[in-house]
């Protein structure tokens, strides 16, 4: 279906990156997700597998359409299977604002695991399809509702202990205090019951979902000024982006005694912090290529020096690996798609380079696996993880300059 754009796009990198493997692992992945994660659904609705669990995730799904947003300008077919699979989220969302992840049939919920990003990537895929494109057609009844949803959400979840209903009491890991999740004051950030990686907050504000959100916060007051036409819902979403943003700059930014001035991963407003970075994005690693952050800017660049080192107690250096990993999986396993999102925000072409060819080398039986072990890889987590996938070949089409990258907020 979409043979002719993925092979253009696969010559390119392979004349680009003058690499059989890495430009052969690139064509595989960027078919695989089409090939094994993408079910039509008889409304016309795209569900996306997230890889070896037959489940879809709000996250993984939106992330797995990166590489198609960058190369779909001129591929009507790429751009539908985008609006669907953005179609099929807002109705989960619809469904259950809470939930992070979905079945194709009733029942419909297959976890609900409150996670602030979650909420997040369905609203930015919808901002990126625009920018790339230039079509509006999916900002209609259902994006306004679930925009609607999301907005009063997160307000509500500014205060969570005084308002929120939700409670998570799954054994054998409930949240603490009978579902509610260890005790936090309000600081103007907006409360997560779960991190990117599905394990659960420590200290309730997640500071790398509240920068997540800030910024699609800011996308959805340009989407309602430019194509809802609505001044309300413009107003609404930059008052709370604003505040969101105000309690990240108060509280989410802590000293710490090697690298300085560096964001917090976790606070809980009352003096509670987890220093430290996931592989899952939002991470603190991801706030540039998330759009929150210049590059360039100084506390970042510190929390990167951070993360980047055995300060941050999720890095892993071994004899065939170095990055960042999770307490989500063993120690002394690097997330691949963390090396992505190193390359994607550095600015040396040839750190983007070095972590290609590790990728490349890591991809164990032509996979880009959720995690490998530092020293031996063939001790990997996950025989397929689609976000994975899509995450190397976002980062081999930034190296190699094709396709449009993510648009940020006028």
């Amino acid at each position: 279906m979409h043979s002719l754009t993925l092979a253009a796009v696969s010559r390119r990198v392979a004349d680009t990156l003058h690499d059989r493997a890495a430009a052969e692992l690139f064509a595989r992945c960027l078919e695989r997700t089409l090939d094994r994660a993408v079910r039509r659904l008889a409304d016309g609705t795209v569900f996306v597998v997230t890889g070896d669990i037959p489940a879809m995730w709000l996250r993984d799904s939106a992330a797995q359409m990166w590489p198609y947003i960058r190369i779909c300008q001129q591929d009507d077919a790429l751009q539908d299977l985008v609006a669907a699979v953005l179609a099929r989220q807002l109705r989960c969302i619809l469904i259950d604002p809470y939930a992070n992840a979905f079945n194709a049939a009733p029942p419909w919920i297959w976890e609900r695991k409150y996670e602030v990003d979650s909420l997040c990537y369905p609203l930015d895929l919808a901002y990126q399809l625009w920018r790339a494109t230039g079509r509006v057609d999916h900002f209609d009844a259902a994006y306004r509702q679930a925009a609607e949803r999301i907005l009063t959400l997160w307000r509500l979840e500014q205060d969570h202990e005084g308002r929120s209903p939700y409670r998570f009491r799954r054994l054998p890991r409930p949240l603490a205090r009978v579902g509610r999740g260890r005790r936090t004051v309000v600081t103007g950030m907006t409360w997560s019951g779960f991190r990117p990686s599905d394990d659960a907050c420590r200290y309730g504000y997640l500071v790398p979902a509240n920068m997540f959100a800030v910024v699609v916060l800011r996308q959805l007051g340009h989407v309602a000024d430019e194509v809802l036409r609505d001044s309300g819902l413009a107003e609404r979403a930059r008052r709370l982006a604003q505040e969101i943003d105000t309690g990240i700059t108060a509280h989410g930014i802590v000293d710490h005694p090697v690298h300085g001035r560096v964001y917090a991963y976790e606070v809980d407003g009352a003096g509670g912090t987890a220093l430290m970075d996931d592989a899952n994005v939002p991470s603190l690693l991801a706030a540039p290529l998330l759009g929150y952050i210049n590059v360039g800017d100084s506390v970042y660049q510190a929390t990167r020096r951070f993360v980047l080192s055995e300060a941050n107690p999720f890095y892993f250096a071994g004899r065939a690996v170095a990055g960042v990993g999770s307490p989500h999986t063993a120690r002394r396993h690097v997330w691949p798609l963390a090396l992505a999102v190193q390359g994607l925000t550095s600015t040396e072409p040839g750190e983007q380079r070095t972590l290609i060819d590790t990728l490349c080398r890591t991809a164990i039986g032509g996979a880009v696996h959720e995690s490998v072990h530092c020293d031996r890889p063939r001790r990997y987590t996950r025989d397929w993880f689609s976000w994975a996938d899509a995450m190397y070949c976002d980062l081999v089409l930034a190296h190699c300059g094709v396709g449009a990258g993510r648009a940020g907020v006028p």
